[in-house]
């Protein structure tokens, strides 16, 4: 039975997290609840919710985790990529909510917390995945003479 890297399953509890943390509310205020997924105007991507964002880069991150051991750069640079988007957009969304409303009338939902803590947790995975040595592959011997 074979081991895996380390680091292979944290990078698919990280999509995980973030991919849940996607759809999930992302703030609490005294008119209701905001989803990642619905997003307000003045908080969209290039038209496009950031928690749906962070969906799409959590597929990133599972894709990566499922990858065959020879493919491990592959796998750290999708963890890279989904790490950086999961952790700058809930990050973004704080600062720019604080930038608008300051701290009165809002509260971060589980969805932009578990967003947050998937891209941190993808990160440390593909920085696990990046110090991994590679198998070292033995010279085949032939029948002894």
């Amino acid at each position: 039975m074979r081991r895996r890297p380390p680091g292979r399953m944290r990078l698919l509890g990280a999509g995980a997290l973030m991919a849940l943390g996607g759809w999930l509310p992302w703030l609490y205020t005294e008119l209701g609840t905001v989803s990642g997924a619905v997003g307000l105007s003045r908080t969209l991507v290039l038209g496009v919710a950031p928690g749906l964002w962070v969906f799409y880069f959590a597929l990133l991150a599972v894709a990566g985790g499922i990858l065959p051991p020879r493919l491990r750069m592959a796998a750290v640079v999708q963890g890279v990529i989904a790490g950086v988007v999961g952790l700058a957009l809930p990050v973004w969304q704080v600062v720019q909510l604080l930038g608008l409303v300051g701290t009165e009338g809002w509260m971060p939902g589980p969805g932009l917390v578990m967003s947050a803590f998937g891209g941190i947790l993808a990160l440390t995975a593909a920085r696990q995945l990046s110090r991994v040595e590679p198998a070292s592959v033995s010279p085949s011997r032939g029948p002894a003479t």
